[in-house]
């Protein structure tokens, strides 16, 4: 972290561009002390914040096909084209680390606390617009959000062992020389829950109606308390987050004939948290998460065909032909071959607009929007949480996990007489598929994950078993070497195995 912090300390006002974003400047973006005197500069570094979500080491590309790739619904062809140790499980501390995700959520997280607490000072001070407040809410949950999918990286489950190391948590701007240590997964989820319920409740942040395109607003707040309860077990609490959002009827879901288009539109009426790509700006072109789920040679021959989607997922889509997400499929490289003579719908183009590569009304097809948080995953969350909660509620539960589920017309309703949470497993993987989700959820469960390394074309798997679970040791991230030298406080905490 000293390598980090230092380097956050110095750099935090050197944010990107995001001149498309908005265009207000900050009176004075050389000393970060005095940097935001107004709202309009904490709206800069709140734009910025933003933008880093969108990075490829975040939410651009690497921690959403981290999540489908470790989790088992998206697999290899061949090996070499980049990014295989995320299915491949190839870490150590000096190769493979990824410390991307450290180094930039962490850089994320500091540029969070400077804004915080120069709200605050600004507020100490006499200035307590309700746009000072709002913004302090945002970057509060923007904070809650950057240690949840780091303690998810770097901390065991919270059910598995909650007293186990999560991460450093800083929560202001720290001196070169401090060497913070990691904390329990059980404190960096009660800061969580702390950053979120403060940003919530306060009367002028993130008021239910306000819902500014790009941001994070009320509900996405919520959506994320829902998020974190659920994974926290505690059900009752995740189902009552879930159900405000539904209740609101401030989202609605999209209609089966809705849905496939849905993805060549910007801020859709299930879109809660979505990030804007700008094109020219924070567009990644052929580093895009769409990029690296199209085909092979698909558009460019730089498109390398880098995942496509495993057999298990493919034919758990294709339990009903007339399910309208196979509509955001197309053929991979393996179509027409002798094992799938009559195609292979394993390329997933929800990150492209369409399957035509059409975009989502931007000058290319790359500059597509990240949705974080859509409607679908709250209803999912709430199918869950009503079944498991204690006592259960079958009835209620059916009736959300149902919403979803009649995007497959044909299969069987769900109902109070038949479901159970497989059924609900299959249909988040169906539904939230390349959206980052599936080994979060997996470890979540405590299920096994078992990979399609049938479809690597010569080489051989010899960095995890075919099947694993969350015993296995690289199922969390080594904490880079280069680290370890940085912040010697934190070197016998690295994790175990590594």
């Amino acid at each position: 972290m000293k390598k980090i912090i230092s380097f956050s300390i110095l750099c935090v006002f050197a944010l990107t561009s995001c001149s498309d974003f908005l265009d207000v400047k900050p009176s004075n973006q050389a000393d970060s002390s005095v940097s935001i005197l107004t709202a309009d500069d904490a709206l800069v570094m709140i734009n910025g914040l933003m933008r880093r979500m969108t990075s490829y080491d975040y939410y651009g590309r690497n921690f959403i096909l981290y999540g489908d790739a470790k989790g088992g619904d998206l697999a290899l062809v061949s090996q070499g084209r980049g990014l295989d140790a995320l299915y491949t499980f190839n870490h150590s501390a000096s190769s493979n680390s990824y410390s991307g995700y450290w180094s930039h959520i962490y850089n994320s997280i500091l540029q969070a606390n400077n804004l915080i607490i120069n709200i605050d000072k600004l507020i100490d001070g006499g200035n307590t617009s309700a746009k000072l407040q709002q913004y302090k809410a945002e970057a509060l949950t923007a904070r809650a959000i950057f240690y949840y999918d780091l303690v998810r990286l770097y901390g065991k489950p919270y059910d598995m062992d909650k007293t186990s190391y999560g991460v450093p948590l800083p929560l202001e701007p720290l001196d070169a020389s401090v060497l913070p240590v990691r904390e329990s997964v059980e404190s960096v989820y009660t800061q969580i829950l702390k950053d979120l319920t403060d940003a919530a409740q306060s009367q002028a942040l993130l008021q239910p109606s306000s819902s500014t395109r790009g941001y994070i607003s009320y509900y996405a707040n919520i959506a994320m308390q829902a998020r974190v309860y659920l994974q926290m077990q505690n059900y009752t609490a995740a189902l009552s987050a879930a159900e405000e959002i539904i209740n609101s009827e401030k989202y609605t879901l999209y209609t089966n004939a809705e849905w496939v288009n849905s993805w060549k539109s910007q801020f859709g009426n299930e879109s809660i948290f979505e990030l804007y790509i700008v094109p020219d700006e924070s567009d990644l072109a052929t580093g895009s998460l769409g990029f690296y789920l199209r085909r092979l040679g698909h558009g460019s021959n730089s498109a390398m065909g880098w995942f496509v989607a495993s057999d298990a997922f493919v034919a758990r889509l294709g339990e009903d032909t007339d399910d309208v997400r196979l509509g955001i499929m197309d053929n991979d490289e393996l179509a027409g071959n002798s094992k799938y003579p009559s195609g292979r719908l394993g390329s997933c183009y929800k990150y492209s607009g369409s399957t035509s590569l059409q975009g989502d009304g931007k000058a290319t097809a790359t500059a597509v929007n990240i949705k974080v948080i859509r409607l679908s995953e709250i209803y999912l969350i709430a199918a869950e949480a009503a079944l498991l909660k204690s006592p259960s509620d079958k009835e209620k539960a059916a009736k959300y996990l149902q919403e979803i589920r009649k995007r497959a017309p044909n299969l069987t309703p769900a109902d109070e007489n038949n479901i159970t949470l497989d059924m609900i497993i299959n249909e988040k993987s169906k539904e939230l598929f390349a959206e980052g989700h599936r080994f979060f959820d997996m470890m979540r469960w405590n299920k096994e994950i078992t990979f399609n390394d049938e479809l690597l074309e010569s080489s051989t798997i010899t960095h995890r078993e075919k099947t694993i679970d969350r015993t296995f040791y690289k199922t969390i991230l080594p904490i880079s070497l280069g680290e370890l030298n940085a912040n010697p406080a934190i070197r016998e905490q690295q994790n175990p195995g590594y």
